[in-house]
């Protein structure tokens, strides 16, 4: 497991690899967001309490859960390139940052526009809210960090322990509603309790999630890739891979000479 899981760090096997992932991931993005979306702005019963204004719920729960999911990416990612020097990693982390700031904002907006006809205001100082307000601010300082410094391998560092750092918020976000007083419902899905929703009101907010899991995996193969191209733009299997005249992929035998994954990690 683990020299499959280091072959796979190496940017030119992972550059490969992901070629074949990205078409599975955007199938099943496009098809879970069209088929949630449909199914909860259309064909889902409104709510008995909050009426239609609750179908808000179908974007704002699924960029909440993604914007968390994509810091403890972060975390995970600073910890190995900061343990194991795996630049692929940080290549990662580098790539999902604005991602996962973008789910916090739309996770932030979403929220302030379902509390409007909610709670009678678009923002209160809530503990949740307050809390996810920081992890905006954290995801935007490690993405100013990267840049902040003559070397990247500096504002890696940075960047990573921010992150590492940073983690002290996620169990601050997702218990917030049960440590203080809020105005947040607790979590909508539990792995020990029945959804406290019918059918036909749960499973198109469960096809969103999927369907925003898959857009994020999509997305951030996409940007790693780029990022993968930028870095190791000098390496020889990067060269051949742009080469118009090339047949040639990376790992396998070029006129140059065999490709050299030695160092790449």
């Amino acid at each position: 497991m683990w020299p499959w899981l280091h072959r796979l760090g190496t940017p030119a096997t992972f550059f490969v690899a992901s070629q074949r992932w990205l078409p599975w991931l955007w199938a099943v993005a496009i098809l879970a967001l069209v088929a949630g979306s449909a199914w909860g702005l259309a064909f889902a019963p409104a709510d008995y309490q909050q009426g239609n204004s609750f179908r808000i719920i179908y974007v704002h729960v699924p960029a909440a859960i993604l914007a968390q999911s994509c810091f403890m990416l972060l975390a995970a990612c600073a910890l190995i390139y900061l343990v194991w020097k795996i630049k692929l990693a940080d290549m990662v982390a580098t790539a999902a940052a604005p991602v996962g700031a973008l789910m916090t904002a739309l996770a932030l907006f979403s929220g302030s526009v379902w509390g409007i006809p909610t709670w009678g205001t678009w923002w209160i100082w809530d503990a949740r809210l307050t809390s996810m307000l920081i992890q905006l601010f954290l995801y935007l300082g490690v993405i100013v960090l990267r840049g902040s410094f003559a070397s990247r391998d500096s504002g890696s560092r940075a960047a990573s322990i921010l992150a590492l750092v940073g983690m002290v918020n996620i169990p601050i976000i997702k218990y917030s509603v049960d440590w203080w007083s809020t105005l947040h419902q607790p979590a909508t899905f539990t792995l020990s309790e029945a959804p406290p929703m019918p059918a036909s009101m749960w499973i198109p907010l469960l096809l969103m999630v999927i369907g925003f899991y898959a857009l994020f995996g999509a997305l951030v193969l996409m940007r790693t890739r780029v990022e993968v191209l930028r870095r190791e733009s000098r390496k020889q299997w990067v060269r051949d891979l742009l080469s118009p005249h090339s047949d040639s992929r990376p790992g396998q035998n070029s006129p140059a000479g065999p490709v050299s994954t030695e160092g790449d990690h």
